[in-house]
């Protein structure tokens, strides 16, 4: 049955790439170290994605807002592809490709962390994100797919996540997602 070997490939697939992440622990741990610290101290994150990163930007934030596990305080995450209005405005008045990047300019302060989630690692208006989040000067995490393409280097961590096939890319950053919300929920617990 052949869709039965698409699919047995399909989750083969899937499991190698959630295995690649533990060549990269290390810097989940500091990433989580980042998080931790930020809304620990009070700041805020804020989150960017397209398509289907843009999906796994609200989640993110919706996780820390509202919980991962455990019951606790909410803590500040906005995710940078939330609001129809702002998203439209800068769309009519300015380049695409600043559409974060306008809004780290506008939200970030210092003390805060920009996560940037691309699975291509090339996204324009991610790289210009990045550059943003150095302009302002705070500090930032690149959920990055293939090679990491253009935003490899640009953020103070890069989370990079091996092969060519999105799908799987985005399936791995869902557990990294999950992963750094895991590692940080503790200290938050503390906080709250």
């Amino acid at each position: 049955m052949p869709v039965m070997r698409d699919f047995d490939r399909l989750v083969s697939d899937s499991i190698t790439a959630i295995q690649s992440l533990r060549a990269i622990r290390p810097q989940v741990e500091r990433a989580g170290e980042m998080i931790a610290t930020c809304l620990g101290d009070g700041h805020k994150l804020l989150v960017c994605g397209n398509g289907g990163s843009a999906a796994d930007a609200s989640h993110m934030a919706t996780e820390f807002v509202v919980r991962f596990v455990n019951d606790r305080k909410p803590f500040p995450a906005l995710a940078l592809v939330e609001s129809g209005p702002t998203l439209t405005a800068i769309l009519n008045d300015y380049p695409a490709e600043v559409v974060f990047a306008r809004q780290v300019h506008a939200f970030a302060q210092p003390g805060d962390v920009l996560i940037a989630i691309t699975t291509s690692g090339k996204s324009r208006n991610i790289v210009l994100a990045l550059e943003a989040a150095r302009e302002v000067g705070i500090t930032s995490i690149g959920m990055l797919g293939r090679d990491g393409g253009a935003c490899r280097g640009l953020a103070t961590l890069d989370l990079i996540v091996p092969g060519s096939e999105t799908a799987r890319i985005q399936e791995a950053h869902k557990v990294l997602i999950h992963a750094l919300c895991e590692l940080v929920e503790p200290t938050l617990q503390k906080k709250s």
